[in-house]
């Protein structure tokens, strides 16, 4: 180590943003860092990121967690995707499932020709025209009857599963639904005591230094002075470092995603225990509801210029499944992002960087990837500018294009039933989404852009269920007969409907492998 290597890392917070970010720093950069982590139990944590997305299982993976054993500590369940209900129209549904969606054939993706069968079988001279689109088969079997994913959820299955037997099918791919208190302890207790310190107290003074205004030191209620080389601010909302004291700015997204409050309620367990969150369109918003082996969680997400905070709480308590145990919680909140996630020597994760609502379980993800990213970039005590406007480049540009995503859900819907579905229906949408949308219309195409978190396979999901239709497929379609065509999908489906039989249901297999231990 050199004289200008970091030695000294401060994080303000604790939580799942601070502890994953002391866990994966510790694990990565090992005895060369000295990790001194500050925390309040006065200071309640959100805690409402109980959802998450398949690439948590990297960190599982980097940081050497038994899948089991966390699910055990965080009262834990597995996840195959999310269901939307009414968010096209009032009694529409449908799953965005995190598994691929059938197999390509030759150069061409799986939709193609899933959109031909839908189309009616044109001749290859009509193929994919406007005319086509026009005949649909109204039997045709939906997208997601060559998802295994999406038919493992309507089953209430789940197994691990990486390939279909001997075909080319890809398994399951899947998530956790968990209690974000627990896994933040649990992460907590994966650090190695001799590079993490944690101190209990409140900071109550950011020190500049007067020569740049990097942060020199934080005090402490208590009155001890800690000082660092880099700070992580996961001080939630307050943004305590990165806009306390450096004043960094934020960018209010609201003109795109307009709810702007958050009531969350825990409630008793109910069957089935689901393998998949569900994402219910509310009058002024949206609600979920989360399956934990030990309770539910619940919440609603909704737009304070169309609802009232105690109608919020009654429409939520309105529609838990089991008894509310505990009083429903509200965060407000401003959806958007930092003008500058890394400002000077500080990097803000978790909260502290931004807000998205939890409509794709992005939250966890967020902070994972803010990790990563710091971790490929990581500086030493001369702070490099270079490596922080590429942090910020490269930040700047998943929370866009996540916020994007997102816009799709309020901006396709049909639903004119009340002024906040209206006001939705006027979003101006970024150019980007515009032109992703239209090429899909024309075409059926998607195109990812650049290292954009959502799939193709996710676009296609959410725009098919919101209502966008392709008039077209690819001509390359057309390249195979039509009783090549019923081949190829019905061996699909088979191959899938044989996977879901031989697995056990959610509860079963969650009772035999994770199951936790009752509250105490």
């Amino acid at each position: 180590m050199n004289e200008s290597s970091i030695k000294r890392v401060v994080i303000v917070g604790g939580g799942t943003a601070g502890w994953m970010t002391a866990a994966l720093l510790s694990k990565a950069m090992g005895p060369q860092l000295q990790i001194h982590l500050v925390e309040s139990d006065e200071i309640g944590i959100v805690g409402v990121g109980e959802a998450t997305i398949p690439q948590i299982r990297h960190v599982n993976q980097f940081l050497d967690i038994d899948e089991d054993e966390m699910l055990r500590a965080t009262q834990g369940t597995f996840k195959l995707g999310i269901q939307f209900n009414d968010w096209r129209r009032v009694g529409d549904s449908y799953l965005h499932a995190f598994s691929d969606i059938g197999m390509p054939l030759g150069l061409l993706a799986f939709q193609h020709y899933w959109l031909r069968d839908v189309h009616g079988r044109t001749s290859a001279a009509g193929a994919g025209s406007a005319e086509a689109a026009s005949r649909q088969r109204e039997d045709a079997p939906d997208l997601w009857a060559y998802s295994l994913n999406a038919q493992a959820c309507r089953a209430n299955r789940f197994a691990r599963m990486e390939k279909v037997g001997s075909s080319p099918l890809t398994g399951i791919r899947h998530a956790y639904h968990l209690d974000a208190g627990l896994y933040g302890q649990f992460l907590r207790r994966r650090c190695d005591p001799r590079i993490v310190q944690r101190t209990e107290g409140k900071v109550v003074d950011v020190a500049l230094r007067a020569e740049d205004g990097f942060i020199e030191s934080i005090r402490l209620e208590s009155g001890e002075t800690i000082a660092g080389d880099l700070f992580i601010d996961c001080s939630g909302f307050r943004g305590l470092l990165i806009e306390g004291a450096l004043h960094s700015g934020y960018e209010n997204w609201q003109q795109w995603l307009p709810c702007d409050r958050a009531m969350a309620v825990p409630s008793t367990r109910v069957e089935p225990m689901r393998p998949y969150t569900q994402a219910s369109a509310r009058p002024a918003g949206w609600q979920w509801r989360i399956p934990l082996q030990h309770r539910s969680g619940n919440g609603h997400v909704y737009c304070s210029e169309y609802m009232s905070d105690d109608e919020a709480a009654s429409l939520l308590l309105a529609n838990l499944e089991g008894e509310p145990i505990a009083e429903p919680r509200l965060f407000p909140f401003t959806t958007g992002m930092r003008r500058q996630f890394w400002n000077k020597n500080c990097v803000a994760l978790g909260l502290s960087s931004g807000f998205l609502e939890p409509l794709e379980s992005t939250s966890i993800h967020l902070i994972q990837s803010g990790i990563s990213r710091l971790l490929a970039l990581f500086p030493d005590c001369h702070f490099d500018p270079a490596l922080r406007l590429e942090y910020n480049r490269q930040t700047r540009f998943e929370y866009e294009h996540i916020r994007n995503f997102l816009i799709l859900h309020y901006r396709a819907s049909e639903r004119r039933d009340t002024p906040f579905w209206q006001h939705c229906a006027r979003i101006e949408m970024p150019q980007d989404l515009e032109r992703k949308l239209a090429l899909f219309r024309s075409s059926g195409q998607i195109f990812r852009d650049g290292e954009e978190l959502f799939t193709e396979v996710g676009w296609l999901q959410v725009m098919l269920g919101q209502g966008i239709e392709p008039l077209r497929h690819h001509p390359l379609a057309e390249s195979i007969s039509s009783d090549q065509l019923d081949e190829f999908l019905a061996n699909v489906r088979t191959l899938i409907g044989r996977a879901v039989d031989t697995m056990p249901e959610h509860t079963r297999f969650v009772a035999e492998h994770c199951k936790a231990n009752a509250p105490g």
